[in-house]
């Protein structure tokens, strides 16, 4: 398989996110109208309580058996060390570029968090359907990737929707916190479509303690008593809310999905239940895949739509989009070759180089688009997660196809 195929195949799943990107942006012009803020706002709702949830309950509970779990169990490992280099790196960067500091969780999350979805999902199979692939050829190699790429997918959403989701949240506290003093001394003369969103989280016993879009005067001083109470904590009192904020966002409806997929895939009679043509209950299956099909799409029209203000916005500098770009195609597929070669000389890994390929290419993905999704919930820095994802999808398209024709070099 040359270079040229590489190129096509890692070329095409980033052409699609760009493209429906751009009709995003379109749809978000003032000559078109039809995705304004609010719109977008509206729409990400529903990408986070209905979409994201099957998708990820849809492909745990279809892909994944219990004898998976056993054999695979150093994928969710090699994912986890993917967000554990990726934020270290991540954090040198911002340590550098000293960026304003409700971009720092941003910049982390983009350095940390790939797209081990769609990505993966397309170009494992494209791969194995190549003359020439190092990995054989037919209706098994496909099969065995898919089940790989939709096991990854599934083990990334976890990943992505607690220790993502807690940076960006932590970022829109932070942002919060800055902008109370300001809030102050001026009073609001306008209303701004933030200002009519609502919370989208809530406690326990019906107390609000999401984070809304807006940013008002209101949830200013609730950011900074919160932050205000972290520093004065004692250590105890900061496990238990550690522990406490990690529950709280278990409970996010992404993680719920990917916990309740993750138990009907493992227990043998309740995936027997909703997966396979003489499943009693397969209809249930059915409709949410149709659901979960949905996040993809929307997910990009946003991120298009947010797109445009992001443009016209120099809160990017570009030495921040190059270092995303050095972490993320540079140092972290590094560091995956030797992570993988060096669990293989351990006797960690399969003898199955497809597998191998896989764990190798989760270094190398670009940002994760459930990042826009979260930005665009908190309402922090969605127009500057827009910008870092054009640039970042624009760049994996060279830095996959090198990458994917260095892994398998590696593993022929």
């Amino acid at each position: 398989m040359g270079l040229l195929s590489l190129l096509e195949v890692a070329l095409m799943p980033n052409l699609q996110v760009l493209i429906i990107c751009l009709v995003g942006a379109f749809l978000a012009t003032d000559y078109c109208n039809l995705l304004p803020a609010h719109a977008r706002t509206s729409l990400n709702k529903i990408v986070f309580t209905v979409f994201t949830p099957c998708l990820m309950f849809a492909n745990l509970a279809k892909t994944v058996t219990f004898e998976d779990i056993v054999s695979w169990w150093f994928m969710p490992v090699n994912i986890g060390f993917t967000f554990l280099f990726g934020g270290i790196l991540g954090w040198i960067v911002v340590k550098i570029l000293k960026p304003k500091p409700y971009l720092e969780g941003l910049i982390i999350a983009a350095s940390s968090a790939g797209n081990l979805g769609n990505l993966l999902l397309i170009i494992i199979p494209a791969i194995c359907d190549e003359d020439g692939s190092p990995f054989g050829n037919g209706d098994t190699c496909t099969s065995l990737g898919l089940s790989y790429a939709s096991f990854s997918m599934a083990l990334g959403g976890f990943y992505l929707w607690t220790y993502t989701f807690h940076l960006v949240k932590t970022s829109s506290l932070r942002m919060k916190a800055l902008e109370a003093p300001e809030e102050h001394l001026k009073a609001p003369n306008h209303t701004s479509n933030g200002d009519l969103q609502t919370r989208l989280l809530h406690k326990q016993g019906g107390e609000e303690e999401g984070l809304p879009v807006s940013v008002s005067s209101r949830e200013s001083q609730e950011s900074v008593a919160i932050l205000e109470k972290r520093e004065s904590s004692s250590i105890w009192a900061k496990t238990v809310e550690f522990l406490h904020s990690i529950v709280e966002e278990l409970m996010a409806p992404p993680s719920l999905g990917a916990i309740v997929g993750f138990i009907f895939g493992a227990v043998t009679w309740l995936r027997n239940l909703v997966i396979g043509d003489n499943a009693p209950l397969r209809v249930i299956q059915d409709s949410v895949q149709l659901l979960g099909d949905g996040t993809i799409p929307c997910t990009m029209l946003i991120l298009g739509g947010n797109l445009i203000q992001g443009l016209r916005s120099s809160a990017v500098k570009p030495t921040t989009i190059i270092g995303v770009i050095v972490v993320r195609y540079f140092a972290l597929p590094a560091i995956g070759i030797l992570v993988v070669k060096g669990a293989n000389s351990l006797g960690f890994l399969p003898p199955d180089p497809l597998y191998h390929f896989l764990l190798m290419v989760q270094y190398t993905t670009p940002p994760a688009m459930s990042i826009g999704t979260m930005t665009q919930l908190f309402g922090v820095g969605q127009e500057e997660c827009s910008v870092i994802m054009l640039w970042t999808y624009l760049a994996a398209a060279l830095a996959l196809a090198v990458w994917s024709a260095v892994f398998m070099w590696i593993l022929a």
